[in-house]
Order: C-alpha cells, then structure tokens, then sequence
C-alpha cells in the first residue's frame, strides 16, 4: 500500500416572577376591535422624504491605520471574499488593502470587501498614503486552508474533514438511519466494514462526493470507512452510534436560568441546533428517544418528536411511568385585562400555540381530552367559543374562536389546581387623540454582551443606548409610561429583558438595536432598515414601525422580516427589534453618533407605536 496525501478541512465558524391571579371584578363587555389594514398603516403613517444622513466631518489628522475588523489573527470563516473596516486617521489620504484601492471617508474610517488573503500570506497589508507621509500596517488573519482540488490521476487525494460519522456523540434507535458519506477524488470507491464484517459500499452522490445510510445497529461497535482508487487506499475510523433504552425512559424538562416559571419556556426544535417551534412549560414530562452531541431527542405523542438541549432535560428513575393527562371540564374566567382558559389537567402538557387573525389553535399532545363542560363565566365576549377535536389517540387540539385579534397570551401550569391555564390578554383602551397616554412601554436597547462594531470602535450597545434613552424622552412626552431595560453599559440578560417587560405589564416590547453582516456578505448593496418579529400578533407594529423609521431615516427599506428573536418569543405584549442601521458603514457610524440621527431614529419608532396604538381607539 502506497503513502496517501489526506488534506484535512477545518470546519470554521465566525464568531419571571408569576403573573398574578385573576382578580373578580369584571367589567362589562367591550365591543370587539378590528386588526388594523393596509389601509390603515397608509393612514397612520405618511410617507415623506427623510432627510440626507447628516455629513461626515473631515478629519486632518495624523496618518494611523488601524484595523477594527477584522482583529489581528482573527480566524476567518469564509474563502472567498470578506468585509473589514477601520481608519486611517486623515479624510485626505489614499489607502490600499493588499494592492486594492480602497475609499476613504472625510472622517479617515473606510469599508472594503476584499478578497480573503490566500493561506500562503494570510495577513493584510494597509498603506495609506497623503501628499506628505505614508504608513503601514499589517494584520495576521487565520484563513481557511485552499479547497481540496482533486486530480482524476496521480495519487489518492480523500478530504478527511469531511467523513462522517466521525468525532459525534449520538444515541439513535436501532433501524434509524445514519448518513455515512466522504468527499474524495474522481474515480475513488468507498465502503464500510462493521464489527461483524460486513460490508457496505457508499454510493457516488456526485463527482465528489459518496454517501449511503447505514442503520444506527451496525455502527454500535467501532465500524471503518475505506476510500480506494487504483492501488491507493486510505481508512477512518468511524464514530460509534449509542443505542436508546430498550424501555421507555422519561424525563422532566428544566429551566437552567431565568426567572420563575410563568417566565420560562423549554425550546423545543425541529432538528438538532435548529430553529425553535415549541415553548413548553418546565415540569414537562417527556420521553427521551435520541441523542445527538448536546441535544436530546424526546417524544411529544405518539406520532411526534422535537429536539431539546441536553441541559432542559433532566432523567427520571427507570420504572416510572408514562404521565396520563386526561383534560376534563374547562372553564373561562374573565379579569378586567385578560380572560383565562382553565384546563383541569394532571401535569404540565406539550402543546403549541398557533394564531391567526381571530383565532387560536391550541394542540397538546400526549394528551386526551373529554371536557363534559365548558363553563363561559360572566358572558365574557372576548372567546366566543372553543371546538375541541381528539386528531389521534394521544393529541388533542382547540379551536379557540375570538372577537378580536389576538393581543398577547400566557401559558402557565397551576400545580395548585392542576390546571394548564391559557391567559388571553385584552387590547389596551386608547384614546384616540393621545394613542400612548398612560400606556407602559419597555424599551430595551440591545447588548451588551457582543453586538456590532464601527469603523472608529463605536459599539452598538452605545449607539443603541443614545437612541434608547431619546426614545424614553419622546415617549413620555406623549403620554406613555416607560420602563427600560437598561439605562447604563452593564451587561443584561438577554432571557431577562422580556421578564422586564412582563412584569411591568407593558404593552409592547421594543428592542433598538444596530446591525452587522455575518461573514462573506458584500454590504454595499445590503445596508439599510429593517424590523424583525416572531409572533404573528406583533407583524401589524412591525409594519408601522419599520414605515415610521423609514420616513425619518430615508435608508433603504429592507423590509420586515420573521425571524427567531429571542426578544420576539415573549408573547405577553408585541416584541420586535429595529436594525436602524448598519454600524460598520462608515457614513451611518456617524450618523449615529449625531443628536439629529438619534433623535430621527427614535421619532421613527415612536410614530409606529403612535399608528400602532391608534388603531385601537374607538
């Protein structure tokens, strides 16, 4: 057997306290309140042309390039083009990047988007230059190693960075299957021999690479993978795939941080690491069936599993049994400010919540249900009715009917009736002269820790913070009561900035926020505005408040977009982010540094709210 080259891949990367009980003074029903329209948001916030950014002073200063990003020997996780930034400290120079002219605003800061150096000069190399001086500098960078290129002669060529499975812990049933795949050369064969001594070839996916599926069962001892071409042949040792219990085995889903329960949710997942769907309650009981590095893999019904991360999910002793929710006769109970749904149930449930305009649809599973009752107390308007539907032997759904578009909600567990509660809160009464009078609104300015970073170093939790604290002003001075969520550069939270909100009642949630590309983004044609949401019940203030930035800021429209916020997972009040602007481009750093773009920043929010709030006027 001849010596085989293996070139190796590096895989890369960048880098609350319990709501209060229902109180029993009812008032008397109020008549319901339409979701605003499209034409609506054109009323309520009319367009006109912002204002130009405000100008970058020049700066005469001594030459002194400096690099903000990347930082020196910062690993870059891209091989092909990149951003970075900085100054050069004088608005008259010329500036070069590895032999690329680069502009140079008035203030000396710069953006480029240049290619990665290559891996046999990682670094670069910054000349700027002015009538009468120059300067140098050079900044090392970590790149990725030069893609494998693969020869259809000559000796065997196997990417090693990509076998898998290799260097996983995962805990998989035994017919479950398990991608086993490698990239290697044009003409190359590869198979797996198990413990047992079989064999099973790996099929060409493409003219690089070759997979097949290999159930869980044949990888539990040590099994390898060989790549063969001609009389070269090179062999990996693959991962070992750990069996799940013959036996059921249970668990109860934790909270490791945060507030009390009414603020916890459990995220649960599609996939490993994926985009989170459920919010279950701590005190879940659950079915652990897989494993899979940090998550775990737990039954929800019969016909259903989510992923959850390994430090939620705390085992039970073997032998316990499998919890039996049964729901029985359910009741509505009405407060001045929310009606609850009372579920009689034995243990916290698995459910999700999906929303429309007026409607609601609860499904909980591993569970049944036969309410005999439904107990609709003091002929409350708000929920006109409920439809239950048993959709398997184990899950159940709700159809809650509304009058009005759904505002906010709690889920909670009363271990002191046995009751899954659903709290359903009821829009605000507004005036319509003074939309914010007497309205709580939080205000958060995001970060830190981390957040973006401009070319003269200001961070984003700064900027935020100025535009935050202008927010604040102009929000009171319209009537609204706000709370903020910081008001000084110390760290908060992230999971404790909607406890903020929740427990000061608040109306809506406002995170202020910068933005930033990820790594390999060119951001010229990309900069401009956006507002981010979750819930469905905050897109018609996402909507106005994006319309209300961009009439004051006059940057391009990005439009609104839903997307997995933390922030956005509250669901008691309407939660979003702003991205205002992008900090890393130059001319908008210093604009955020500017009282005029603060202030424009924040009257753009505050109109959103304003139309928001309006809408629900009589």
């Amino acid at each position: 057997m001849r010596l085989v080259r293996l070139v190796p891949l590096a895989l890369l990367a960048m880098a609350c306290r319990p709501t209060p009980a229902p109180t029993t003074s009812v008032p008397a029903p109020r008549p319901p309140v339409s979701p605003p329209t499209v034409a609506t948001f054109e009323r309520g916030i009319t367009p006109r042309q912002a204002p130009p950014l405000p100008p970058v002073p020049l700066v005469e200063g001594p030459l002194a390039p400096k690099v903000v990003y990347p930082p020196a020997n910062e690993r870059i996780g891209v091989r092909d083009s990149n951003f970075i930034f900085g100054s050069v400290g004088n608005g008259h120079a010329t500036l070069t990047i590895n032999g690329a002219k680069v502009p140079v605003a008035p203030n000396g800061t710069f953006l480029a988007f240049l290619p990665v150096p290559p891996p046999s000069a990682p670094h670069y190399e910054l000349v700027a230059r002015t009538t009468t001086d120059s300067a140098r500098l050079v900044v090392p960078v970590r790149v990725p190693p030069a893609r494998v290129v693969f020869a259809s002669t000559g000796p065997l060529i196997v990417d090693s960075g990509t076998v898998s499975p290799r260097g996983v812990s995962e805990a998989l049933r035994d017919d479950e299957p398990v991608r086993v795949s490698v990239r290697a050369a044009p003409g190359a064969s590869a198979w797996v021999v198990t413990s047992s001594g079989q064999h099973i070839p790996l099929v060409r996916t493409d003219a690089e690479h070759l997979a097949t599926d290999v159930p869980a069962r044949d990888l539990r001892a040590t099994a390898t993978m060989f790549v063969e071409r001609d009389r070269d042949t090179v062999h990996f040792a693959l991962s070992r795939i750990a069996s799940v219990d013959a036996e059921p085995r249970y668990a109860t889903l934790v909270q490791t941080g945060g507030g009390p329960d009414t603020d916890a949710a459990i995220i649960g997942r599609s996939t490993p690491h994926g985009t989170y769907k459920w919010m279950l309650l701590p005190g879940t009981v659950v079915q652990v069936t897989g494993r899979d590095a940090d998550n775990a893999r737990v039954r929800l019904d019969s016909q259903l599993e989510t992923w959850i991360d390994s430090v939620n999910v705390r085992e039970l002793p073997a032998g316990v049994p499998s919890p039996r929710r049964v729901i029985g006769a359910m009741a509505l109970v009405p407060s001045p400010e929310w009606v609850d749904i009372v579920m009689p149930v034995s243990s916290p449930p698995p459910f999700l919540l999906e929303q429309d305009m007026t409607h609601l649809t609860l499904t909980m599973y591993g569970t049944q249900a036969t309410p005999d009752l439904i107990k609709y107390l003091k002929n409350d308007s708000l929920v006109r009715v409920i439809n239950w539907v048993p959709v398997a032997t184990d899950r159940v759904r709700f159809d809650i009917e509304l009058t009005q578009q759904p505002y906010g909600y709690l889920a909670m567990y009363d271990s002191t009736q046995d009751a899954f509660i659903l709290r359903l809160r009821r829009p605000p009464v507004v005036s319509l002269a003074h939309p914010l009078q007497g309205l709580t609104i939080t205000v958060d300015p995001g970060h830190p820790p981390g957040g973006a970073i401009g070319p003269t170093a200001l961070t984003e939790a700064q900027g935020v913070l100025w535009i935050a604290e202008k927010l604040k002003t102009i929000l009171e001075q319209r009537g609204a009561h706000v709370v903020m969520t910081r008001t000084t550069m110390n760290a908060v939270d992230l999971h404790e900035r909607s406890v903020i909100a929740r427990r000061a009642n608040s109306y809506a949630l406002i995170s202020v926020h910068l933005n930033a590309f990820g790594e390999g983004v060119d951001p010229f044609p990309n900069v401009g505005t956006s507002t981010l949401f979750f819930h469905p019940q905050t897109e018609p203030l996402a909507r106005l408040v994006q319309a209300g930035m961009m009439r004051e800021m006059g940057l391009r429209d990005l439009g609104i977009h839903y997307q997995n916020i933390a922030i956005g997972r509250t669901t008691w009040m309407p939660s979003l982010i702003c991205e205002g602007a992008f900090l890393m481009v130059p001319e908008q750093e210093n604009a955020v540094k500017t009282p005029e773009f603060q202030e424009r920043y924040a009257t753009g929010i505050a109109d959103g709210l304003e139309a928001y709030f309006r809408t629900f006027a009589k």
